[in-house]
């Protein structure tokens, strides 16, 4: 994902996913299914003139295979590329690039293949290397180059987001995660149908323009993200060995190998079976008249044709976890340790107790902070528990993640035997009535102020739709609310165990410097500071100033749309995010 998306979803996420609403202030929505497959929610809510209006697609990450990992989140840059009538100068022409552009890309991947098979001998160390191309693959590139030129020529960049912003519409925005695909922004009431329009007009007649071009985009979010951040191939090899046994194995922004070798026909193919109509629904939370949004989704959405073959199912299930678990490694960082047990997904009915759990430990008055981070011989400056959250998986798997940042002088190991003494605590001495309930409240009253937004429910319907059905936005506080101290020392005795573990260490890399994060993550809550870090961490290597006031732009944009608490963190990189912009303007004035 660009800057403008992944650091607001990664934040918005981490907010809305603490908990559904109060079970006494249900949402109110109204289903509708349209003659294609199309499903359409409809939430009235006349606060304010305008509608947070959005679609999610039920494909992620874990629909993708070896081979072709990462198309689910190059689609979510794809569909701003335009439609037939909306991104270019001359649509005809640049339909034409784009075919001359497949045969040469055709002839391009049987060079590329003779380059793997170079590499596998051991005849090249690189295929990436211009050095190691073939003769004829330089030919077709350069020949390819030109139509890249020709087809920039005609482009109408970012006319999606200049209409929309035009007609005083804000915050557009998408996400990609392992299970689900979203789009969202909000419009004026009376630009209803300008958002019925668009948002049909790119499902139902895409063009995928600069499609290699975004796709080395990707290439290069990936190397920003994963390959030059302290902690990301290792955070990315312990996610492929804990999910070994599943289609999680893979990072939502794919293989670098996979990623630059993603072909057009794929994207084609995968976009006929999960974007058709029949694996998407709408969503619309404000203040619009329903007959009118009928009547338009009818008219708009209803004019997509139904998908030929349905999605096929995700049938892998988990093999049984029999192990305890060790990964180490070094990186240019504070030393961490994270401990992971495998649960259970998304609405499985010991989720619930899983969750409450996880907020017995978290927080300031939390255990973990406690027994942690508070003590004169604390060992953690801070430390965290999540249940299907910090970007965990859900859908079709679950996991419970404690994770702490050692405090200087203390090990990763020292950190961990703390933790697991808390957790052996919970199993041993149920839970004070007080206590339990003092968590349930806390979830309850944050649960409610996220109510106050249209965009927040708006997010909290789309992530539950396509993880399960919308309807847990209702139900889940119930079933949260009804968790017994029994039930928290149940699913800790079940789930928490020694065979069913797995701990990576994370020790600092001899010769660098500790990581002075915690003075400028003050205020920011603890369950989001690891995606804020994240984040911080990519704004530090970009290198694109254009991108970063873009960035800038969109976080702005939204900040006055989410919660205090997560605002705090938008604002950190928003600031961080200029800063990092002074310094390449500077550095291209020299």
């Amino acid at each position: 994902m660009k800057i403008r998306r992944r650091t607001l979803v990664a934040a918005a996420v981490a907010a809305l996913l603490l908990g559904g609403p109060a079970a006494a202030q249900e949402v109110k929505g109204e289903e509708h299914v349209l003659p294609n497959g199309m499903k359409l929610l409809l939430v009235y809510r006349p606060d304010e003139p305008s509608v947070a209006a959005g679609w999610v697609a039920r494909v992620g990450s874990v629909n993708e295979r070896v081979g072709m990992t990462g198309i689910s989140h190059l689609f979510e840059h794809m569909m701003f590329k335009g439609t037939t009538t909306l991104g270019s100068k001359d649509p005809k022409r640049d339909l034409e690039i784009i075919a001359e552009q497949e045969k040469l890309r055709d002839e391009m991947r049987a060079e590329e293949s003779k380059m793997r098979a170079a590499l596998r001998r051991g005849e090249v160390d690189d295929i990436t290397k211009p050095e190691s191309r073939t003769p004829r693959y330089k030919e077709l590139d350069a020949k390819f180059d030109l139509l890249v030129k020709e087809q920039r020529d005609l482009l109408v960049k970012n006319e999606f987001d200049r209409i929309y912003t035009k007609n005083g519409a804000s915050g557009m925005n998408a996400g990609t995660t392992n299970d689900l695909t979203l789009y969202f922004i909000t419009v004026p009431k009376n630009k209803l149908e300008l958002w019925f329009w668009m948002e049909s007009d790119r499902l139902r007649d895409p063009v995928f323009r600069e499609f290699y071009a975004e796709r080395d985009v990707v290439y290069e979010e990936r190397r920003l993200g994963v390959e030059s951040t302290p902690t990301g191939r290792l955070d990315e090899a312990f996610d492929s060995i804990f999910w070994h046994s599943t289609p999680y194995t893979w990072p939502v922004i794919g293989y670098a190998s996979d990623v630059a070798n993603i072909t057009k026909a794929q994207a084609d193919d995968y976009f006929a079976t999960y974007y058709a109509p029949n694996n998407l629904t709408a969503v619309l939370v404000g203040d619009f008249d329903k007959a009118e949004a009928l009547k338009l989704a009818s008219e708009y959405f209803g004019r997509i044709p139904r998908g030929k073959v349905a999605p096929p199912e995700v049938i892998t299930l988990p093999a049984k976890w029999q192990y305890d678990l060790r990964f180490e490694g070094e990186a240019d960082t504070n030393p961490t340790a994270e401990i992971r047990w495998h649960t259970v997904p998304f609405q499985h009915k010991d989720s619930y107790a899983l969750s409450v759990l996880a907020e017995l430990l978290n927080g300031r008055t939390g255990r973990l902070y406690k027994s942690m981070v508070l003590p004169a011989d604390a060992v953690a400056t801070e430390a965290r528990a999540s249940h299907n959250g910090m970007g965990a998986p859900a859908k079709y798997a679950g996991s419970f993640n404690v994770a702490a940042e050692a405090k200087e002088g203390k090990t990763p190991a020292d950190v961990a035997r703390t933790a697991l003494a808390e957790i052996e605590r919970l199993k041993a001495e149920p839970v004070p009535a007080e206590e339990l309930q003092k968590v349930k409240n806390n979830i309850a009253a944050g649960s409610f102020r996220r109510l106050t937004s249209n965009f927040f429910i708006l997010l909290q319907l789309l992530f539950n739709e396509g993880s399960g059905e919308w309807k847990e936005m209702n139900e889940g506080p119930k079933k949260l609310d009804a968790v017994t101290a029994a039930d928290v020392q149940r699913v800790a005795r079940t789930y928490l165990v020694k065979d069913n573990q797995a701990t990576a260490f994370v020790t600092r890399k001899a010769g660098s410097a500790p990581a002075d994060d915690d003075a400028a993550l003050a205020g920011v809550p603890e369950q989001i500071r690891p995606m804020i870090k994240q984040s911080l961490q990519r704004l530090a290597a970009e290198t694109d100033a254009a991108k970063l006031k873009d960035g800038i732009a969109k976080m702005e944009a939204q900040a006055g749309q989410v919660p205090p608490d997560v605002k705090k963190g938008i604002e950190l990189l928003v600031a961080k995010a200029r800063e990092r912009l002074a310094e390449l303007e500077t550095a291209g004035k020299k």
